[in-house]
């Protein structure tokens, strides 16, 4: 199948089966990743955004009656980028506020190379993690995901999600035991 043949603006709707799935994903993986990552401008997040977008258009392949299938990805790429920075704008501000707390503290400078410190540390440990487990603590930390969202991107239950975010946090307390008053 060509490009031609999910875009044009006269064709009937058409269900997705693997076939046309994997014509699909051929055809237009790097124009969702081109929005994303021209939105976000990192590229780690943008490729899991792509995959994300890809994973739900095949879990909702038997609902879905999609007419432009280029349309449908582009607005899916833009609605996850607008998520990504909302998300990431919120986590900024909380972390503005805390700065600003500092700000009439007299160990304001100390405080600040403490966290950053310590925000460099909790990055590191992350890092560490086994592949699922940061994948899940991210999902949930980073991006704002609930257990149930993360639990239906990656085809994992709640009771995993929470074992995975159970374990990292443990790893992360275990680790970070200087940092505790």
């Amino acid at each position: 199948m060509s490009e031609s043949a999910f875009s044009t603006s006269k064709q009937s709707k058409f269900r997705i089966d693997r076939r046309s799935f994997e014509t699909i994903y051929n055809l237009y993986w790097e124009k969702v990743y081109a929005v994303c990552y021209h939105n976000i401008r990192e590229s780690e997040p943008a490729r899991e955004m792509v995959q994300d977008i890809f994973k739900s258009l095949w879990e909702r392949r038997e609902e879905l009656e999609v007419e432009k299938v280029s349309h449908y990805l582009i607005r899916s790429a833009k609605f996850k980028t607008f998520e990504y920075i909302r998300n990431k704008q919120s986590r900024e501000k909380h972390i503005c506020i805390k700065m600003q707390d500092c700000s009439g503290s007299t160990n304001c400078t100390e405080e600040r190379v403490f966290f950053n410190n310590l925000k460099e540390k909790v990055s590191h440990l992350v890092e560490a993690l086994p592949c699922k487990c940061k994948m899940v603590f991210r999902m949930s930390r980073d991006q704002g995901l609930s257990n149930k969202q993360i639990a239906s991107h990656l085809l994992i239950t709640e009771r995993a999600v929470e074992y995975h975010i159970s374990k990292a946090t443990s790893i992360l307390k275990v680790n970070l035991s200087d940092y505790q008053n």
